[in-house]
């Protein structure tokens, strides 16, 4: 029969407990995994047939394990931005937040969830950009210099 040395013994149980304090991992390892991991894209305001107010557009991407909540957003270049939501009879509706989902996306589109921009200190053209700063419950601000785009621009998808 085979015996086992001295050395063989060692080291398994060297093998065994790195493997095993691999899958511990610490508590705070853990909570990062399970973290939303938030992206903006293809942000833009359409440049404003008046001066009083514009609509801003955006699609936010969470890779986290995690989903989070768009609680508000502000910005130097306006004193009320507000979120709102059309449904389906088409009556523009203001929401408190938005859910963006774990692993998924929330988007920001004409006819649908979308900013409105109040209180311009300017109105803005087409070139320019404006600072948008998006608010969550759990992640850090997001802040973004969003283009302005013409008022019939269609973001391709």
């Amino acid at each position: 029969m085979n015996r086992p040395t001295l050395t063989t013994v060692v080291l398994g149980a060297l093998l065994t407990a790195a493997a095993l304090a691999g899958c511990s991992g610490s508590p705070s390892a853990h909570q990062g995994s399970a973290a939303p991991r938030l992206k903006i894209s293809g942000a833009y305001v359409t440049q404003p047939p008046m001066s009083d107010m514009t609509a801003g557009y955006f699609t936010l991407t969470n890779t986290g394990a995690a989903p989070d909540k768009l609680t508000g957003v502000t910005s130097s270049f306006a004193s009320d931005i507000s979120m709102n939501t059309t449904n389906a009879t088409g009556q523009m509706l203001a929401a408190a937040s938005f859910t963006v989902p774990a692993h998924g996306t929330l988007v920001f589109r004409t006819g649908a969830d979308h900013l409105m921009i109040m209180g311009m200190r300017h109105k803005p053209v087409v070139g320019e950009t404006v600072p948008l700063e998006l608010h969550f419950t759990t992640s850090a601000p997001i802040t973004v210099q969003v283009p302005v785009e013409p008022l019939t621009y269609q973001p391709a998808n």
